[in-house]
């Protein structure tokens, strides 16, 4: 059963040493970094840990901040990790999973971000509900295109070939991208 240490610092600014000296006295043998945002989903250092650890070992981090980007991802994180039978501690918070004390204190976090996602859900539920009561629907908004008469217009400046498209979406206010789409739909038709 080892110890594999993982440090992360936000910005080339700033120092991994305060964590990996903590690491190191937490007895960890070895220690992979990275100095990335935590909102980076791809993490080569985080990786390369989580390739290298083995059955028994414990992931060791300096606080739980460092190894997920949101409460949500450090349970899947450490849910993962318990699946394949590797322990988690954390320094700053003592939270081990490998006793019972951290299975419990793991399970209550697990707890409050389920609560924090339902609630979450029936509040975005509820606003949606009150503004469709309100006459307000949801989605994109429609294109300055989808009125016919404006529709026709661009089409018959399009096939006039008078005018560079470019003209023809600046004078309707419109980007090429949509001009071309509803250009595209006429001439399926």
């Amino acid at each position: 059963m080892a110890l594999i240490g993982y440090a992360r610092v936000s910005t080339h600014e700033q120092h991994l040493h305060l964590q990996q000296d903590a690491l190191t006295a937490a007895g960890c043998l070895k220690i992979f970094t990275d100095t990335i945002s935590g909102a980076k989903a791809e993490r080569k250092g985080l990786a390369e840990a989580l390739n290298y650890i083995r059955d028994g070992d414990t992931l060791v981090v300096w606080r739980l901040d460092r190894l997920g980007r949101s409460l949500k991802d450090l349970i899947e994180r450490i849910t993962e990790l318990h699946n394949r039978k590797i322990g988690f501690k954390s320094l700053t918070e003592q939270i081990d999973t490998t006793t019972s004390g951290g299975k419990l204190i793991f399970h209550i976090f697990g707890a409050l971000a389920e609560f924090e996602r339902d609630i979450i859900k029936e509040r975005t539920n509820a606003g949606l509900t009150a503004a469709r009561a309100r006459g307000r629907r949801g989605g994109r908004p429609r294109s300055s295109l989808s009125d016919n008469g404006k529709l026709e217009l661009a089409r018959q400046m399009y096939e006039n070939r008078a005018r560079p498209v470019k003209d023809i979406c600046k004078a309707l206010g419109i980007k090429r991208s949509t001009f071309y789409k509803y250009v595209r739909k006429q001439e399926s038709q």
